[in-house]
């Protein structure tokens, strides 16, 4: 009866299998990790591209966001201009306008003023005429008669009282 080993090492078998084990890595690293190299290769390459491109595209929004913002500060400072445009020539406006209607209150008054003085003067002439003629009735009546002291202080009222209505 023949004991059969459990473990044994046989040379030849073991070299054989050393053998094989490198064949094995040889074509393994050969066939399988240099295309897998290759592959991750292009994957990093592709991600460093991706990124180079998120950067840019980041690059570029924030200029599009700077000249965004100075487009907004420009139409702002534009917008007060314009504001401070209309308010000046609003002020000018006023300005005009208030001055036009002193200059027309004023002439208004001037007229009236000349109105006032012409009828004054017509009023004093009317007057004068008369006075005119109550002294010439006084006279033409002092004539007719001869006059006492009592008549002439008579006439001389009554030419006061009559001197009051015509005024």
């Amino acid at each position: 009866m023949q004991v059969q080993e459990l473990v044994g090492i046989i040379p030849w078998t073991f070299i054989a299998q050393i053998c094989n084990l490198f064949i094995q890595m040889y074509l393994i690293k050969r066939f399988l990790f240099k295309p897998v190299h290759e592959i991750l290769k292009k994957r990093r390459a592709a991600a460093d591209a991706e990124i180079t491109q998120a950067e840019e595209a980041k690059a570029k929004a924030e200029a599009i966001r700077a000249e965004y913002e100075q487009n907004m500060q420009d139409a702002r400072q534009k917008a007060n201009e314009i504001l401070d445009g209309a308010r000046k020539t609003a002020a000018i406006q006023s300005e005009k306008i208030l001055k036009e209607a002193q200059e027309q209150s004023s002439a208004m008054k001037k007229k009236a003023e000349k109105e006032i003085a012409q009828e004054k003067k017509k009023a004093v002439n009317e007057v004068k005429g008369e006075i005119g003629d109550m002294a010439v009735e006084i006279a033409g009546k002092v004539i007719e008669r001869e006059i006492n002291e009592k008549d002439h202080e008579k006439l001389i009222d009554e030419f006061i009282s009559n001197v009051g209505e015509v005024s």
